[in-house]
């Protein structure tokens, strides 16, 4: 048991909400279908989960081996800062890579274990919806594709958390899927992409030094790398709106709204991180849950933490509140 915490912990589960409130959104979203199943919901949910972390482990793999962790340690020396929480485990002797390897592997078989469960009972779309999540999941950093050192990090991001999660999750609720779930999946995957987008332009030195492209690089200037801020934290809202207008979507969605200026903040933050203006990181209750903020602010990892965890609150309120508004306008 000690061990399981152990990988657990280390596979970073303090991101399991950007694909836990995903799925919980889709199923909310189909619960109203005549073929809904909440145990097949729930093997869905655990393997997603299952396979997240898997997936997380794997990219520290494949970094390690890629030698990016030795990379950032020589760019922390030679006075950059970045994010180092990466392979600790390794690095201090706590694990091997072959222990890293045979975690990751476990952990994407109990997720292949849970998936196959849906497959019997929902069809041939499980299996294509879990093997493309496999492929992109893997090739996120591992050999021969790597698309996170090519800048397509962000896109495979956003679109296994955002359309390929929920779409996927949808059929395994209830074997069909609608039209509500492509508007609101695409706002979740764009929501999703600005917590990768986020870290990436706070690691943009970093990642230039350690030679990963990122797509914060590929944008090169300041300006382009605002503009794409607003893409990731106002479009979603944008496209929500216009699904009311157009008919698409119930008018309650519009109850996501007031979470708008926590993506105003993220824009501002960034740019001010971008221009090197100081801004205070002090958390506010808007914010959402900030976790152990004085262990961050100690550890010297407040200017990172505070704008990824208002990235990472900004889906999980979108997405309870869509679900919540689904439950009560929907299934009651």
């Amino acid at each position: 048991m000690n061990k399981l915490k152990f990988w657990i912990k280390n596979a970073r589960d303090i991101a399991l909400p950007q694909s836990i409130v995903p799925a919980l959104l889709a199923i909310a979203m189909a619960a109203t279908q005549p073929d809904f199943s909440w145990w097949l919901s729930l093997i869905a949910l655990f393997g997603i989960s299952c396979a997240h972390l898997g997936f997380n482990l794997a990219d520290d793999y494949f970094d390690y081996k890629h030698n990016d962790v030795e990379a950032r340690k020589k760019v922390t020396a030679e006075g950059f800062r970045t994010h180092m929480e990466k392979c600790h485990y390794i690095e201090s002797g706590k694990a091997t890579l072959k222990e890293l390897l045979i975690a990751f592997c476990c952990f994407l078989a109990v997720a292949g274990i849970a998936g196959a469960v849906v497959l019997w009972f929902r069809g041939l779309p499980i299996a294509i919806i879990a093997l493309v999540g496999l492929i992109l999941g893997v090739s996120y950093s591992g050999k021969p594709l790597e698309l996170g050192y090519h800048g397509l990090g962000e896109l495979v991001i956003g679109i296994m958390f955002g359309p390929l999660l929920m779409i996927g999750m949808q059929y395994a609720a209830c074997g069909l899927l609608n039209k509500e779930i492509v508007w609101v999946s695409i706002a979740v995957g764009l929501l999703v992409t600005n917590i990768v987008y986020s870290h990436a332009v706070l690691d943009l030195k970093a990642d230039e030094q350690a030679g990963k492209m990122t797509f914060a690089r590929l944008l090169k200037t300041r300006g382009a790398m605002f503009l794409f801020s607003g893409v990731f934290n106002l479009l979603p809202f944008i496209l929500l709106i216009v699904g009311v207008v157009c008919g698409q979507l119930h008018w309650a969605y519009l109850f996501v709204l007031p979470l708008v200026p926590m993506g105003i903040y993220i824009i501002y933050s960034l740019a001010a991180h971008l221009e090197n203006k100081p801004i205070p990181f002090e958390p506010r209750w808007w914010m959402g849950p900030m976790g152990n903020f004085e262990k961050y602010r100690a550890a010297n990892m407040d200017w990172f933490l505070i704008r990824w965890l208002v990235a990472r609150n900004l889906v999980t309120f979108f997405c309870l509140i869509l679900t919540v508004v689904n439950i009560i306008f929907t299934v009651i």
